[in-house]
This record gives structure tokens, sequence and C-alpha cells, in this order.
């Protein structure tokens, strides 16, 4: 048979009171082929669609057309891939040798296919190594697997099998791709590999060696979990095969920050050890994102006084100089619900907004009036349509009006509308609150309540900017809600106020693939530094049963 086309794929398996990542002491997140084993005398069997697939007529029965209408497809490819071959006028044969064209696992240079190694979101497991994951498929009753299968689709069981050769007895199971994270989540502890395109958030993609297709660092040539896919055929073809699930350019990241404020003992050591200070440990990530998220609860004021570190009131502000921090880790976008952005009146707030205008910082939540502070900011990235709105609950605190600057105060009727009008215009909303704070993580009812109709509405993230200390977290209706994120830049010292979530999200083509938790701890009253393995293991392990996991 003549080669028709080749394609080329990526795949991966990857209130207001004061595994390692850079080195080899400290954990931060990353902002970083097994030899075929398969018999060359055994066929694959023929692709059948799932009933999830929604497939044509052609599809479910194939026709007895002429060879030149027909397209043979292997066990071993992807949904995606098969689908995307009989959307080009091909019908579906059952006889690889008539059909006028094959499209299967290659050792040719085609459609190199990245997959995850996924498995369900409360595991506290990182990284894994290629050689864990072999070990267990050759039925290794040791390890980070201990002895469970690895969950995955037939197509992907068979697409490995090509690479490692059939699993041993009781090494693999297999559900239908729809029912995949269902399955794992039911038998947990598990761990999946699923194509790229599957990804969705109720996974936690584990990175393979070091390498996740969801980081930005990601390298395609020195990731092992992709199988190649070619495309023959015995005449010229007249469509050609995607080249890869994962394409670079159209990943998004966002992170979200819980609380800032440069007050007191935080400003009290910028002016001690330099402005940039608190921001060393976590910029390097920072950088990386598409999208940093700080929530600044305070004005930025050129009649500021100095900061004391002892000062008893909750009335804030910060040295204009203090900016330079935001511009140091990359600062994007800022949220103005805090409740403290009134505390030096309307000249202080006005002063604040020219300073973030001034040096390209994008706002929502407040502003100078009540129009521009509750309107969405809308950001295209990468190709995905984000949209942010945000509020604040206690009204006494949300100061716009028509005329006068101030934090936005929470109108769900008004913000459910916006998140249902631009979501059905190919947004990806996310909702930010400064909610009621409370003294421990629980989630409250009444907060429960208001975060999900946010995600009623349509949002796909829903976040506590407000929480002085992190609370939990769950899946609702399509949407990942963390209801406290904890504080960034605050100056907090005791107890758990020090510990931080600082979420990452990831977007990809249009879509919301879901989050990795980055965990920090408070030092020196201003510096988030990441936790170590110990230290997340524990943070992570406590969160997850606070969440009900």
């Amino acid at each position: 048979m003549k080669k028709l086309s080749s394609i080329l794929v990526l795949i991966a398996l990857c209130a207001c009171a004061p595994q390692n990542l850079f080195g080899p002491t400290r954990f931060a997140p990353t902002s970083d082929s097994p030899a075929n084993t398969s018999a060359a005398s055994t066929e694959l069997p023929t692709y059948v669609p799932s009933a999830t697939s929604a497939p044509t007529e052609s599809v479910l029965a194939p026709t007895a057309t002429s060879a030149a209408d027909s397209i043979w497809i292997g066990a071993g490819v992807p949904e995606s891939l098969a689908q995307h071959a009989l959307t080009n006028g091909l019908t579906l044969s059952t006889d690889q040798n008539s059909a006028s064209a094959k499209l299967d696992i290659s050792a040719e240079p085609g459609a190199n296919w990245i997959y995850a190694l996924v498995a369900p979101f409360p595991t506290v497991s990182d990284d894994v190594p290629l050689a864990d994951i072999e070990s267990s498929w050759k039925g290794a009753q040791a390890g980070p697997f201990s002895g469970r299968p690895i969950w995955m689709s037939d197509s992907t069981r068979a697409a490995f099998a090509s690479l490692w050769g059939e699993p041993a007895l009781g090494a693999v199971q297999t559900a239908p791709a729809d029912k995949l994270v269902d399955a794992a989540w039911a038998n947990r502890p598990a761990w999946a590999i699923v194509p790229f395109e599957e990804i969705e958030p109720r996974w936690k993609v584990l990175s393979v060696d070091g390498q996740s297709p969801i980081h930005k660092n990601f390298n395609a040539e020195n990731y092992p979990l992709k199988i190649n896919f070619a495309l023959e055929s015995l005449q010229p073809s007249t469509f050609n095969l995607p080249s890869t699930n994962l394409d670079a350019s159209k990943l998004a990241t966002v992170i979200l920050t819980g609380v800032t404020a440069l007050v007191r003992a935080t400003a009290k050591t910028m002016d001690v050890k330099g402005i940039t200070y608190p921001g060393e440990d976590v910029r390097e990530i920072f950088l990386e994102a598409d999208v940093l998220h700080i929530n600044n609860e305070v004005p930025f004021y050129g009649g500021c006084p100095d900061p004391d570190p002892k000062q008893g009131s909750l009335v804030f502000c910060s040295a204009a100089r203090y900016i330079n921090l935001f511009l140091y880790i990359g600062a994007d976008v800022i949220e103005l619900s805090g409740d403290h952005f009134a505390n030096y009146g309307a000249e202080a707030m006005r002063e604040t907004m020219k300073i973030y205008k001034d040096n390209g910082f994008k706002t929502y939540g407040g502003g100078l009036n009540i129009f521009e502070g509750r309107a969405p900011l809308l950001m295209e990235v990468n190709g995905n349509k984000i949209m942010f709105i945000g509020c604040n609950i206690k009204k006494i605190y949300a100061t716009a009006t028509e005329t006068k600057p101030g934090s936005v105060p929470c109108d769900f009727e008004y913000s459910s509308a916006q998140i249902a009008q631009y979501r059905a215009e190919g947004y990806l909303p996310i909702a930010t609150f400064q909610y009621h704070e409370y003294p421990d993580p629980p989630t409250r009812p009444e907060q429960a309540a208001d975060f999900r109709r946010m995600a009623d509405a349509g949002a796909v993230i829903v976040s506590g900017s407000q929480a002085h200390l992190p609370q939990g977290m769950e899946f609702y209706n399509g949407a990942f809600i963390h209801y406290g994120l904890g504080n960034l830049f605050f100056d907090q010292m005791n107890g758990i106020n020090r510990l931080e979530f600082i979420d990452r999200h990831i977007f990809y083509a249009g879509k919301y693939l879901g989050v990795e938790l980055l965990t920090a701890e408070l030092e020196d009253f201003s510096q988030p530094n990441w936790m170590n393995a110990a230290e997340r293991l524990k943070f992570l392990t406590d969160y997850f049963l606070i969440s009900g996991w």
C-alpha cells in the first residue's frame, strides 16, 4: 500500500491579623521509549466505536461500498483520531485487506499521540517513574501502584500493548472512556492512562520521569507515553489527519492566589530586605503563568504612613513603591474586591487605579465606580477565552456607587446572568469572592450555596479570595470550587494562617482541563516558600480529608 500521509502528533501520559521544585529539599511545582515487545505477527482487531461517541450511521453499520471509499481503523487508535478520520466521507471497513485506507499504530513517522498518566484528583503523588508504570504493567505487586490495576479504555490498552507487550493478568482494568474517571474514583487509590484530549478536571495529571503534558516546559521528545499512528492509502488522500493532539500554542495557565496586603510586618520586611524579597521563591513559577492573578486588598497611596509591625487598627494602605513587587513577579490581573480598598478614601483609590493602569495591570471586582468594577474582565489567552468576575459579599466594605470608587457589592442575579451570557459565547468564566472570613477551614452551608450558584450559572472555576487560612474544595456541576486559598503576601505567622494554596489552572483549546494545587508556607512575615515533600504530603492529606475525599 502506498503511504498517503504521515502525521506527527504529541501525546502525554502523565480577619486580618499578622517533590522538590528548585532544590533537593524544597517542593515546588515544576516549571519543568520503551522497547516495542509486541509480536510483529499479531494483528490488531478492528476498531469499533464506543456507544458514547455519537458516530454517524455509516460508522455503526459499515456498508459494502467500494474500496475507494472505505477505511480500516486499528483497535489501538484513540477515539478522537478515529472520529476525525470518519468525518471525511470515508466508510468504516471491517476488512483491512479490502479497505482503500488504513489507520493504525506505526513505527513510521506519523501522528505522534500524547497520553497522560492520571489519578483521581485527591491523590498526593505528583511524579511517577516510567519504570514503575512498566513494572505494574508486567504484574509487579510493589511500588506506588501497590498491585492495583491501571485503568484505561480498550483502545489505550491496545495501543500500549504494542509498546510493552500484553499486560499481566489483572494489571490493567478497562472501562469506556466516558466512564473511566468515575470508575477510578470509585476504586481509589487508582491510576489511569488517557489520551491528552480526555483530561478533565476530576483527574490529577501526574508527571512521568519529571515530564507533564500540562506543564509549560513539556518536552515531547523526552516523554515516554506516546504512540505513533499513520495513515496508508491506495489512492491520493482527500484529507489530512491532525499532526498532534497537543499543540503548545493552545495551552494557557492561570494562577489564582489568596489574600495580599503589603502592610505591617510584611511592608516593614520589604523596606529592610528589599521590595521584591517576598516574591523571590515563587517568582519563577509565577512568571511562567500566562495570567497571574493577585487579590490585593489595600490601596497604594502616596500619603501612606511608614509601616508599623505592631499596628493595632485594621485601616491599611501601602506605599506606592511597593507596586514593584507585582511587576517583579509578573502580575497580570488585580482583584479589587477586598475589604480594605476604601480604607484611605476616594483619593487613595483613584491613585491606586492610576498606578494599575500606568503599569498595565487589568482589574475587576472594584474600580472608579460600580459600573467599571462589576463589569466582567474578558481576556483571550492562546486562543482560550477567559472571563473574570468578582464582588464583595459584605456590603459595609463594598463602597462603589455610580459616582464613587470602591469594591463592588455582590449581586448574584447580575453575576449569574453575566456568567451565563459569556459562557454561551465561548468564554470560560472564573468567579471569585471576597466572602465572609471564618476561623477554621470547614465550608459553611451558606458559603457553599453562594459559590455553587456561580457554578450553576456556568462558571468553570469558583474561588474564595477572602480566606486568611486555607479552606476545602469540591467538584460541583462541572466546576472546580475552592472555598478559600489562604494568604499570599500577608504577615500572619500564626499556625494555619501560614499555609497557602496557589492554584494553577490549565486551559487548552477552549476547554478547562483542571487545576494543580501548588502549596507554600509563609516565612519571615512576608515570603511564601514552596513546601518540601513531607510538608506537602501532610497539607494535601489534611485538606483532602477536610474536603470530604
